[in-house]
């Protein structure tokens, strides 16, 4: 079993294809377990999704905070 302090680092690598399979196979393992990584997991999924949406170099102010406000609605939906 690896720590929730791997597990993260995995998820994190996942997010930016940088895991092997074998990490991707202990994460899984690990987060049938642990609610606590699973929830990183979904977040840092949403987080990615997001950033991706946005596709641009230079945001103003307002579009920051429009993010920002979005992730943070995302959160609070699953908390």
């Amino acid at each position: 079993m690896i720590s929730c302090e791997e597990s993260g680092h995995i998820c994190d690598k996942s997010q930016y294809h940088e895991a092997t399979l074998w990490e991707k196979v202990k994460f899984k393992f690990h987060t049938l377990f642990c609610a606590m990584c699973k929830q990183h997991s979904k977040n840092n999924t949403k987080l990615t999704a997001l950033i991706d949406k946005v596709k641009a170099k230079n945001l103003t102010s307002s579009e920051k905070n429009s993010i920002k406000s979005a992730f943070n609605k995302e959160l609070d939906k699953h908390q």
